[in-house]
Order: C-alpha cells, then sequence, then structure tokens
C-alpha cells in the first residue's frame, strides 16, 4: 500500500493515546477515518479535533468487548465509507493488581484478555471477511506491546504474547491464501500514555477499580516507577509514524522500544535458542 490517499482506516482505542496519533496520522495522509472508543466524551472531542483540519471521519462509541459492538463498528464504516483498507486493534488495557499470578482475581484476567486480545479477535472476525469480499488491498495493525516478546506472569503480558501469535498466524494464511492483505504487529516499549489509568472504564462485571491506596507499598513503588518511565517514553506520534512506514513498506514487526528493552528482548530469545533456564529479572528501567 504506497499511498494511503483515499484509503479508509478504522482504528479502535482511538480517542486518546496511540490511537488518536495513528487516527491524526491517518488522515494527514489523506485516509478517512472511523474512530472507536468506549468513552463517549473524549471521543467527540477526538473527531471534532480531526474534522476542524480537514479529515473525513466518523466516531462510533463501542466496547471491544462486545461482538454486537464490533460488528456495528464494521457496519457503520462499510455504511458510510463504503470500504475499509486499514484496520488497528488498539484498544487495550492494563489492569491488574500487580500480584503473584495465584493470587491475582480471576475478574482480572477476564477483563484484560477480553480487551486486549479478544478485542483483537473480533476486530478480525468483523472485518476481514468485509475486506476480503471487497478484493482490495488492505492491512491489519494489531497493537500488542514489548511485553509480549518478553515474559511476565501478569495478565497483560500474557494477553500480548497471545496478540502477537495471533497477528503472525494472520499473516501467513493472508499470505498462504494470495490474499492482497497483510499484517503488522505493534510492539511498543514505553509510550506516553495514560494507559495505567484504564480502570476508568472497567465494566462492572469484572468488578470495582482497583483502590491502588491498598495495594501492598512495593506494587505501589512498581506503579509509580512505570509512570515515570511513560512520561518520559515515546511521543504518540513517532510511534504513528512507523505504524505508517510499516503499511506502505509491508514490514511485519514494529518495535519502536528504548536501547535497553530490545537488547532484554534479544537476550530473552537468545536464551530460548540456547534452552537456558529463564533468568529473573525486576522491572525495565
Amino acid at each position: 500500500m504506497q499511498s494511503l490517499e483515499g484509503k479508509v482506516a478504522v482504528v479502535t482505542g482511538a480517542a486518546s493515546g496511540i490511537g488518536l496519533a495513528l487516527a491524526t496520522r491517518f488522515a494527514e495522509e489523506g485516509a478517512a477515518v472511523v474512530l472507536a472508543d468506549i468513552e463517549a466524551e473524549p471521543l467527540a472531542i477526538a473527531e471534532a479535533g480531526l474534522r476542524e483540519r480537514g479529515a473525513r471521519t466518523l466516531a462510533v462509541r463501542a466496547s471491544v468487548l462486545s461482538d454486537a459492538d464490533v460488528e456495528a463498528l464494521a457496519e457503520a464504516a462499510y455504511r458510510t465509507f463504503g470500504a475499509v483498507h486499514i484496520l488497528c486493534n488498539n484498544a487495550g488495557v492494563s489492569g491488574g493488581a500487580g500480584l503473584p499470578i495465584w493470587e491475582a482475581p480471576q475478574a482480572d484476567f477476564d477483563w484484560v484478555f477480553g480487551v486486549n486480545f479478544h478485542g483483537v479477535l473480533r476486530g478480525i472476525r468483523a472485518f476481514v471477511p468485509r475486506m476480503i469480499a471487497g478484493g482490495e488491498e488492505g492491512h491489519i495493525v494489531n497493537t500488542a506491546s514489548a511485553a509480549g516478546l518478553l515474559t511476565g506472569a501478569d495478565a497483560y503480558s500474557i494477553s500480548k504474547h497471545a496478540v502477537v501469535c495471533l497477528t503472525e498466524g494472520l499473516y501467513k494464511q493472508f499470505k498462504l491464501m494470495n490474499l492482497p492483505l497483510s499484517a503488522s504487529v505493534l510492539c511498543p516499549g514505553w509510550v506516553n500514555t495514560n494507559i495505567l489509568d484504564a480502570e476508568r472504564n472497567r465494566p462492572a462485571e469484572f468488578g470495582p477499580a482497583r483502590d491502588r491506596s491498598q495495594l501492598p507499598a512495593q506494587v505501589q513503588q512498581g506503579r509509580a516507577m512505570v509512570e515515570q518511565l511513560l512520561r518520559q517514553g515515546f511521543p504518540p506520534a513517532e510511534v504513528a509514524a512507523q505504524v505508517v512506514e510499516a503499511i506502505k513498506t509491508d514490514t511485519f514487526y514494529i518495535f519502536p522500544m528504548q536501547e535497553y528493552i530490545w537488547q532484554a528482548v534479544q537476550q530473552r530469545f537468545q536464551g530460548v535458542l540456547d534452552r537456558a533456564n529463564p533468568v529473573p529479572t525486576g522491572p525495565l528501567r
């Protein structure tokens, strides 16, 4: 896909962070943009901002936890623009208490996997059949994380590993079937977003948002460190620029990560090749 001019892009989690940066960059490249998010007011503000800059947009409030919402999103995109060429399954949450895996509530896993993995799967199932039927070139970008290339006994890391695996398989299926579609997996390191505040959108069926002040002191200290690393992380616009370049060059792996995180990824995979036992490490900083 050498040019995005005249294309149609759908982005979930588009009201802020990486999602908004993607939507903005796609609009700058001349694409029409469908913005989806669970938060209605920030979504409306994001769409208004793009329209003020002359972008063709459609905002759809949707929860990627819902089959019906994601299907309605696809229907709205095709009804409005007639086609979709780029799908960014970007919505994600970082929920979890930072507890040992045997103590972490099942509800944390259900929520995090529901958004981070099943949200991606729902997007693929709703859009890919329509994209195939349309017969035009297209590209799927699934947002994972550097955590999906490292290891951690927590819902977020495990869900992001699943996204990497799913996307690699999707890419291979597209190529084996000679479809005019391709896929990329986005694995960023620290990016300056509000992902740690994701529990503000935690649905009631997964339990109330966690009172962080009641967590063990060590967990609170770890959260404070992560907040600082996020504030010092990549600007979302820089990540979006790498995504656009990957779409244009049909590059599968997108790795906007700090050098020390990249080194940790290399060490982990070398350990796998060497069949070495995993080595316990602290948070990357």
